[in-house]
């Protein structure tokens, strides 16, 4: 059991270096993903290590102490990842608004042409978002 504990942690680690590699996971990210891999590659290295943990910080079962630790480290995740959403959001509604001004800017140098015919229905080729 504590073999495949250890080539699961490190079958993580060569993952998430692998990725980075690839340029398909930021640093920033990897950075606490490779943390927790070398986590658990010392404690499946060193699994009297959990329970000593367990036992010095008053803790009657050492999986207790494990499940415990990898909530904390899920709540910091998705806290994380809620700031990011929230930077990046804000970062999309003022590029909206830069968009919107210079295609108001655009619109006054040179009209866009109407995408709906005379006869109210659309002309063949027009863009479907153009305005009406």
């Amino acid at each position: 059991m504590e073999l495949a504990a250890f080539l699961f942690a490190l079958l993580i680690v060569g993952l998430v270096v692998e990725l980075v590699r690839r340029r398909q996971f930021r640093e920033k990210y990897a950075a606490l993903w490779i943390v927790v891999g070398v986590a658990a590659l010392v404690l499946a290295a060193w699994p009297q290590l959990l329970v000593r943990t367990s036992e010095a910080l008053g803790v009657q079962v050492p999986s207790n102490l494990l499940f415990g630790l990898c909530i904390v480290l899920l709540l910091g995740v998705s806290l994380h990842l809620s700031w990011e959403l929230s930077a990046v959001e804000d970062e999309v509604r003022v590029l909206a608004e830069e968009v919107a001004l210079l295609r108001t800017a655009v619109g006054q140098i040179r009209p866009e042409p109407s995408v709906w015919s005379e006869s109210g229905e659309r002309k063949p080729g027009a863009r479907p978002d153009s305005p009406t």
